[in-house]
């Protein structure tokens, strides 16, 4: 799904106000403070609540693995300047269903409100579409959750319908919308302007060591 660029975790990517770049078990009492909360958890698939610290470790490791094959891309979000300080995850994968490329993004509630996912999930999919030869992105979000919506829509996402999804950390089928991003509507979006981040690939030496 994505080349050998993004395969070592010297990878990273920049934009205005973050930098993007592997998790690693140095993150894992943030992940469990903010992905932790309640209000965050039940808005994603596969977090539980509560998050038990070998879950969250769990997560590094299988991201990390992920993101060496090639499998999928699972960053941390932190703001520029703070590499050390993670605020959210913004990861693409295989869809449980259908093996096709999705989308899926959270962020702890301190940074709610502040542009930091739509700049996030954007050079993400910047990524994807540059540096790969993948033809479309899927993502879903729980009805109940318009923030997120939203931020699908500012990324170019058209809406595909509705429907009950399974979320397994929930435990049960949740009513959901799902949305699809495909590489003719990107680049149109690029040609236009739309999206204005740029990601780049990170120096080695500025690099440090490591939902849907």
């Amino acid at each position: 799904m994505f080349p050998d660029l993004t395969r070592d975790d010297v990878f990273r990517l920049e934009t205005r106000r973050l930098w993007l770049r592997w998790p690693r078990l140095a993150d894992v009492q943030a992940i469990l403070r903010l992905a932790g909360e309640k209000a965050v958890a039940e808005m994603t698939a596969r977090i539980p609540h509560p998050y038990d610290p070998e879950d969250a470790e769990r997560f590094v490791f299988m991201a990390r693995k992920s993101n060496a094959d090639g499998k999928g891309l699972q960053l941390a979000i932190t703001p520029k300047g703070r590499p050390n300080c993670l605020i959210g995850v913004v990861g693409i994968g295989p869809s449980p269903d259908k093996g096709t490329p999705h989308l899926g993004f959270w962020l702890g509630t301190p940074s709610w409100g502040h542009g930091h996912a739509t700049e996030a999930a954007r050079a993400l999919i910047d990524a994807f579409f540059a540096y790969g030869d993948g033809n479309e992105l899927t993502a879903s979000v729980r009805v109940i959750n318009p923030a997120s919506r939203r931020v699908l829509e500012k990324c170019g996402f058209a809406y595909q319908g509705s429907g009950l999804v399974e979320l397994p950390a929930r435990g049960g089928l949740y009513p959901a919308e799902h949305f699809r991003l495909d590489r003719r509507a990107w680049e149109s979006l690029k040609t236009w302007g739309h999206s204005g981040l740029v990601p780049e690939l990170a120096e080695p030496d500025s690099a440090l060591p490591l939902a849907s």
